[in-house]
């Protein structure tokens, strides 16, 4: 602390200092989101949670009861090991093996469309990519 300042004086400065350093904070925060690959995440993450649902709706709604069918009747979303309380009063555990065989089926389509996404992608890129090549020759 310098002789010729007061505390108050010292404590502007301070509050000043931190003042500046947030405002610099703010904008570089704002210019975070202004870009537009922050959008194109927000945008692909709706279109992703949208796309869920839709997968979901195929899988329990379609594809299961169709698998139930053929395996005989069953109806996968009841398949569970109830396993009793040993320690006192109070419910038994379930182990859900259904909800689990669906949740895997779901993530395999869902890799399985992202896979074709990704390959068509792929090719559309090479055919553009062999266009360019063309035409500089």
């Amino acid at each position: 602390m310098t002789k010729n300042k007061s505390k108050a004086e010292l404590a502007k400065e301070a509050l000043k200092a931190t003042r500046e350093k947030s405002s610099g904070f703010k904008k570089e925060f704002i210019e975070f989101i202004n870009r537009g690959s922050v959008v194109d995440l927000a945008v692909g993450v709706a279109v992703g949670g949208a796309f869920t649902k839709i997968v979901n709706s195929l899988v329990d709604d379609i594809v299961m009861p169709i698998v139930g069918l053929i395996a005989g009747g069953v109806d996968f979303t009841n398949l569970a090991i109830r396993i009793p309380n040993f320690f006192g009063t109070g419910d038994e555990a379930v182990i859900a093996y259904g909800n689990f065989l669906q949740n895997v089926l779901q993530f395999l389509i869902i890799a399985w469309v992202i896979f074709m996404i990704i390959k068509a992608m792929n090719r559309l890129n090479r055919k553009r990519d062999a266009k360019k090549d063309e035409k500089k020759k």
